[in-house]
């Protein structure tokens, strides 16, 4: 019999915001750091103004996107 294959995580992409993810959570950067979070849900910062990366610290509340800094023209 086949070992039983573990549910996939669920990932969940914010507008505007970070990837919610199912924890826990293993992340292994480039430089080869390993991140474990044991959280029910991890927020993975996707616009890199974050200071606990690669964890969202909600930085991107602060960021103006350039098609949004202006409101619509007037019908």
């Amino acid at each position: 019999m086949a070992p039983a294959r573990p549910a996939p995580a669920r990932v969940v992409p914010v507008d505007d915001g970070p990837l919610l993810v199912d924890g826990p959570v293993e992340i292994t950067l480039p430089d080869g750091t390993v991140h474990r979070s044991e959280r029910p849900v991890v927020a993975l910062c996707r616009c890199r103004r974050s200071l606990r990366d690669p964890f969202c610290d909600t930085s991107h509340r602060c960021r103006v996107r350039p098609d949004r800094a202006t409101p619509p023209p007037a019908a």
